[in-house]
């Protein structure tokens, strides 16, 4: 069995990133099938449950309020809404709902004791249960664990060194403080980030010794190609290859063995083929459904169709992870703390955010 490997340095991960594409795949390929079934697929459902308006600047999102995207923004759904949701992925072959909410970070409150309501709610159908609700307290961590929640997603972008060129309403440290947070539970860890928003070669490979050198580490990773959306500041940046797609996922197959890496956003962009050399790379978890929070995403019955065609299966639910007892609010022994936490503001300019603030205020 390989030995986990915590202390990755950059040069060492450019060198596996650069190698020859069929050694690199061999070598991927091979340390996937030591750890997973390559025939399988674990299938998650993204659902936005709270649209737009929100604070950050971060240059690839169009859920930004302060850019012009048009996003229909929406408030915080039901728990009767995301529940109706919730059966539909699973009946489309999903074992676990994603929910995402824009917001900077978690405040207690009315509407965080709904998002729990929605994390009892999804457990007890026996589906993994996610959430992205940005910065959350050790606090709001274990209550999250209380009412039955599998993981928690809060992906660290990029590089630190390229975060600064990226966001400038929160730092780099937030995002491990977050993890840290998340880790003083029984609930998973899902960070990865985004591929092709203008940086190096040197910053994909700084974000995976980030993510290889947590212990553990993360369950899973999401590699994303960046959708580039009109009104955000990366509306005219190119799309990856699908050779790069394959590369980073590879790369990070090699790197986090037992992990699992997770084909995400981007996907409308790429073929079957591509897709198929992206399973054989080591990514085993994808997004189904038509929308990622706001972007396209292939039709889940095209997936099904392609697992089909690749002899792929949907994984079955709390495989890797026994499933997490669900805490009724009555019952709860955690209580709001009205924590109010000073995530950091770095306060810098990033001078494509600034351009894309001013483009907006103009359309209006």
């Amino acid at each position: 069995m390989k030995v986990i490997k915590h202390d990755w340095t950059r040069e060492e991960i450019l060198e596996i990133y650069n190698k020859p594409l069929m050694e690199l795949l061999y070598e991927a390929a091979t340390i996937h099938r030591e750890f997973h079934d390559p025939n399988q697929v674990q299938v998650s459902t993204l659902l936005s449950i709270k649209t737009g308006g929100c604070p950050e600047d971060c240059g690839y999102c169009p859920q930004a309020a302060r850019y012009h995207t048009n996003i229909e923004g929406n408030d915080l759904m039901s728990v009767q809404q995301v529940k109706a949701q919730a059966l539909r992925a699973k009946a489309s072959g999903s074992s676990r709902v994603c929910m995402g909410a824009a917001w900077r970070n978690v405040k207690d409150g009315e509407e965080f004791d709904q998002v729990l309501e929605m994390v009892r709610t999804i457990n007890k159908l026996d589906m993994e249960v996610c959430c992205t609700l940005g910065m959350i307290t050790e606090n709001q961590a274990k209550r999250l664990a209380e009412a039955g929640l599998y993981a928690y997603n809060h992906n660290l972008d990029t590089s630190e060194d390229y975060y600064k060129d990226v966001i400038s309403t929160r730092a780099f440290k937030d995002r491990l403080d977050t993890i840290e947070n998340v880790r003083k539970t029984n609930v998973t860890v899902c960070s990865g980030g985004i591929i092709g928003m203008g940086e190096k070669l040197e910053d994909r490979a700084g974000m995976l010794v980030a993510l290889a050198s947590l212990n553990p580490q993360p369950e899973s990773v999401p590699i994303n190609a960046l959708v580039a959306v009109e009104g955000t500041p990366m509306e005219e940046i190119e799309p990856v290859s699908i050779w790069e797609m394959i590369r980073m996922v590879a790369t990070t197959r090699i790197i986090m063995p037992q992990t699992q890496v997770r084909l995400s956003a981007g996907r409308t962009g790429m073929s079957r083929e591509g897709q198929a050399m992206c399973f054989f790379a080591g990514a085993n978890s994808i997004f189904a459904g038509d929308k990622l929070l706001t972007t396209p995403n292939p039709d889940v019955n095209e997936d099904m169709e392609m697992f089909k065609t690749l002899g792929l299966q949907p994984m079955a639910p709390f495989v890797k992870k026994a499933q997490p007892e669900t805490v009724e609010a009555a019952h709860s022994v955690l209580q709001p703390m009205g924590e109010k936490p000073k995530w950091t503001r770095p306060g810098h300019t990033i001078e494509r955010n600034e351009e894309a603030k001013q483009k907006a205020k103009a359309a209006q």
